[in-house]
Formats: structure tokens, sequence, C-alpha cells
């Protein structure tokens, strides 16, 4: 009579169904999905090899767009110009103030080439030891805003106010002699002159304050964290590498960030457990939730 007559319940068990079959691939997705939005402890080599590598690629791209500087001196013209019709442009009465107080615009230029990289690293580091079930969250964060940023360099070039010809303003490195700026100099011949919309100065120097000032024990360290882009905002309206429109930018840079980080990991990356979870076994899906 054929094999169905003699097969037992427990024989039929054991084979599987088309709609199992069906279903197996789909379901191994969303666990692969899960298993890249959980985090995990960082490892030392990979974060070195994959930051240094992203650097190199933002640097590479953001030189490599075209330097366009009619089209940015005329963007900057109209920056300025919008400024001064809404009462908002102090940008010039900042550089030559501070410009006068020499000291003071010294150690500005030396800010605005050093901390905007030793900040970021160390605060990095710190995340990578102190909270490591954070560190892939917030680090994402500030990769996508530093990738979008490109975006701006190649669709608005924008000259910095200390390369607009009539405008006045005082370029403080040259002035003083500093070293510094990668616009400035000699080193301006390997610098894109035209990217200063957005000022990831101000993108960069946010995302350390909000991660001091979120995670950090001492009040008084959430104080520094905070006072951190307030001064770069200084800084770089001071030594007129940017107008504060362009500090902007760099803060709707860094809110796409956040955004990203949040829809990939399901929740705020400052919100995630401070240590990542032990990994689950090859083969072991999580428990679902009710």
């Amino acid at each position: 009579m054929g094999d169905a007559a003699v097969r037992s319940p427990d024989d039929r068990s054991a084979i599987p169904s088309p709609l199992s079959e069906k279903r197996a691939g789909p379901a191994a997705l969303p666990a692969f999905l899960a298993r890249l939005r959980t985090p995990r402890r960082p490892r030392l080599w990979f974060e070195i090899l994959l930051i240094a590598v992203g650097y190199w690629t933002y640097s590479l791209i953001r030189n490599a767009v075209p330097e366009q500087r009619r089209e940015a001196l005329r963007n900057a013209g109209w920056v300025w110009e919008w400024e001064q019709t809404a009462g908002l442009a102090f940008e010039r009465s900042v550089n030559h103030g501070l410009d006068s107080v020499g000291w003071l615009i010294v150690g500005m230029n030396y800010y605005y080439a050093t901390l905007h990289f030793i900040v970021t690293i160390g605060v990095l580091v710190w995340l990578y030891r102190r909270h490591p079930g954070r560190y892939a969250a917030t680090r994402l964060t500030l990769f996508i805003a530093t990738a979008v940023a490109l975006l701006g360099y190649y669709f608005f070039p924008l000259a910095p106010p200390r390369l607009m010809p009539d405008a006045g303003f005082t370029d403080t490195v040259l002035t003083h002699r500093t070293w510094g700026s990668m616009s400035s100099g000699n080193l301006s011949q390997v610098s894109n002159q035209y990217a200063a919309m957005p000022s990831m100065h101000i993108g960069w120097s946010l995302w350390c304050g909000i991660t001091i000032a979120v995670l950090a024990g001492p009040i008084w360290v959430k104080v520094l964290g905070l006072a951190y882009p307030a001064a770069t905002l200084l800084v770089i309206v001071a030594t007129a590498n940017h107008f504060w429109m362009d500090a902007v930018g760099g803060i709707l840079c860094l809110a796409l960030g956040f955004a990203a980080s949040l829809l990939w990991y399901g929740q705020l990356c400052y919100r995630l457990p401070r240590t990542p979870a032990a990994p689950l076994p090859r083969g072991v899906d999580e428990p679902r939730k009710a």
C-alpha cells in the first residue's frame, strides 16, 4: 500500500514540511540582524584599524572635492549678507577683538589645530575602556555625522571668512605666524580650502561634550564637557575659520548621526548597557519577547 501506510505519527514529526523549510530562510535574517545590533565588547585592533581607515577615507574624500573657488566665495558672500540682514553678523567683531589680545588668539590657533583630534580620540579611548557596551553605538553616531558632512562639502562649497577678500577678516594663523591650521600657509596646498560648511570642529566637539556630560561621574567633568563645544564655537569664529552658520550645519550632521544610531540599535546610545552581555553561542537565537 506504499510508505504512507506504515509510517507512525512519530515518523511524520521527523519529516520537515515544505512550510517549515520556507520559514527557515526569512527567520535566519532577523536573527543575523539581531546579532549585528547587539552591543558587544569592542576589539582593540579592529577599532584602531577602523578609526584609522575611516579618518583616512574622510580626509581623502574631503580633499578630493573640487575646490570651486568662485562658487565658494559666492556662497560665503551670501551667508555673510544674510547674517548682516538678520543682524547676526558678529564674527568680524569677535575676530578683531580677540586678535588684539596676542597671547589669547595664539592659544586659540593652537586650540583649533590640536584639540579637535586630541579630545575626540581621548573620548573614544575613554568609552572603549569604561563604557564598552555603549562604545559601538556612540562611535557610529560620530561616523555617520562625519559621513554626512562630506555631502555638505561637495554640494555647498563655502569659503571661510578669512579667505573673503573684501570682508575685512584677519587670518590669525598668518598674522601671528603660529603653526596650526591645515588651511593656512604652506599646508593649504594639501587641504581643501573651501570645506567650511558644515563645521565638524563643532560636530565633533559637541559629540564629545554630550558624551562626557551624560556619562561622566563628577559634576566638574560634566561641566567641562559642556564647556568644550561652547569654547570651540568661540575659537572657530575668533580665528575666522567659520561662520556661526557653519556650526549649525555641524549640529545638524550630529543630529543625523544620533538618529541613525537610534534607528539601528533601537535606543539612544547612552541608554544601552554599560557592559555588553555575553554573546549567545552560534545557532542559538535570542528568546522572543512575548
